[in-house]
């Protein structure tokens, strides 16, 4: 059937053009956050001719629109067959084949549809998740809604608006309402790295002991790949426990200033690229001598500066692949250099000592350097985030640790549990901090 996609296939699905306002701000100060503007197109399947799906039994709705026109939005419908809709996660610039989608549909209330993607699977352990309600909650439609390549799914008669995505999105607006809740919070800063190739604005955000002179400095990173987005969720756990005011916080807030990056490839976030493996190298190869995007070579310009020779710890939030060994498990990438890979295991067993969160994790799952993709000849002639920070003057832990998208093991994953490992992250922190670094 997909040797002749040719004879029913319909236009690419228009991917929406977003227009951001420009902040007049220089870097590292403290703008407003502002709502974006946002113009889209949309693909209206009522549009298409009979002779569009020539032969094909017509039995979608006739009010039936599948869009892309949000930020993060990403996918190519292909063609139509009855009730089955063609469609595949947009590339762009990627220069290997990548999972990441994220649609709508609006006008199918009543009807059951079942989207296929003809290529390689993007679907993962749990199915898609899927919202009801605008984007604001989501929840797992399940592996028993897949079949293969594809999902089915059956649209209430209240169903106005259905958003699928391979993952649980999270977007500037999220990161906007978890700092509305800290907006007069003494212990955080909301300042702005840099501007992005495309006007955006990079949120920089200082926490913890902000005023003074701190004890130890950790630099927290995130979405160096655009579409890792349940790192972000871990990396919202964190900083909750270092900005309230319990035990924890309170030793955070006197001991340690933070700075934490949620967007590197803020861009790719928002437009809803795929980020990793994007031409000619991604953020995360972004680190040798001459850095190609705006947020890498200001982290580069700015934390040396900023550390002032404190700076102890550095963690790069990931996800890792689709599915299969190594990617249903929390691990930490082991490091090249031996010393801090003996800091990475060390704080792996402080780690699995203080879990208190649903999501499991175990020291043993660590992956040192040599093992599996973990090789010099996956970076090449290029230089992580990890590996750079980890060259700064006084550095004694720098790591990347990668959160699956599903699962972790049995443990199915969700934007709470994710958070709460974060939380079990904060506390990992404290004690390696009070314990291990002198």
């Amino acid at each position: 059937m997909h040797s002749n996609m040719s004879s029913y296939l319909i236009m690419p699905l228009l991917i929406g053009i977003f227009n951001y306002p420009t902040y007049a701000s220089s870097p590292l100060t403290n703008p407003a956050i502002e709502e974006p503007s946002v113009k889209h197109d949309a693909l209206e399947i009522n549009q298409f001719t009979s002779k569009t799906i020539e032969h094909k039994q017509k039995s979608y709705p006739d009010s039936l629109v599948i869009s892309t026109d949000f930020p993060g939005g990403n996918v190519i419908i292909e063609g139509i067959d009855g009730d089955t809709i063609f469609l595949r996660p947009d590339q762009r610039d990627s220069s290997t084949w990548w999972f990441y989608w994220y649609f709508r549909v609006c006008g199918a209330a009543g009807h059951t549809l079942k989207f296929q993607f003809p290529d390689k699977n993007p679907i993962g352990t749990q199915g898609p998740a899927v919202s009801t309600d605008v984007g604001h909650t989501w929840s797992w439609l399940g592996s028993k809604t897949v079949q293969g390549s594809s999902f089915t799914y059956k649209f209430e008669q209240g169903d106005k608006d259905v958003r699928f995505c391979f993952s649980i999105p999270y977007l500037e607006d999220n990161l906007r309402q978890f700092l509305q809740k800290y907006e007069n919070n003494p212990h955080l800063e909301v300042l702005e790295l840099c501007k992005t190739r495309k006007g955006r604005r990079v949120e920089c955000l200082q926490a913890g002991k902000i005023n003074g002179n701190p004890k130890y400095r950790v630099l927290l990173t995130a979405r160096h790949h655009a579409c890792e987005m349940i790192a972000s969720y871990t990396l919202e756990g964190l900083l909750e426990v270092i900005l309230t005011n319990t035990n924890s916080g309170r030793w955070f807030q006197d001991n340690v200033e933070v700075l934490a990056i949620p967007f590197v490839d803020k861009d790719g976030v928002e437009d809803g690229d795929q980020g990793k493996n994007r031409k000619p190298h991604d953020h995360n190869r972004d680190y040798n001598n001459s850095s190609i995007y705006p947020s890498v070579k200001a982290i580069r310009n700015y934390v040396p500066r900023w550390s002032n020779k404190k700076l102890k710890v550095a963690i790069d939030l990931h996800c890792p692949y689709i599915r299969g060994e190594y990617n249903e498990v929390i691990y930490i990438v082991g490091s090249s250099d031996s010393a801090i890979w003996q800091e990475q295991q060390e704080f792996a067993t402080i780690l699995e000592s203080v879990r208190e969160g649903q999501l499991p994790y175990s020291a043993k799952s660590s992956l040192p350097f040599g093992s599996a993709w973990n090789t010099a000849a996956n970076y090449g002639k290029f230089k992580s985030s990890s590996r750079w920070v980890g060259e700064q003057p006084g550095m004694r832990l720098a790591t990347t640790i990668e959160i699956p998208y599903a699962n972790v093991g049995t443990t199915v994953v969700t934007a709470d549990n994710a958070r709460a490992f974060g939380r079990d992250l904060a506390r990992a922190l404290r004690l390696y901090l009070e314990n291990s670094v002198k």
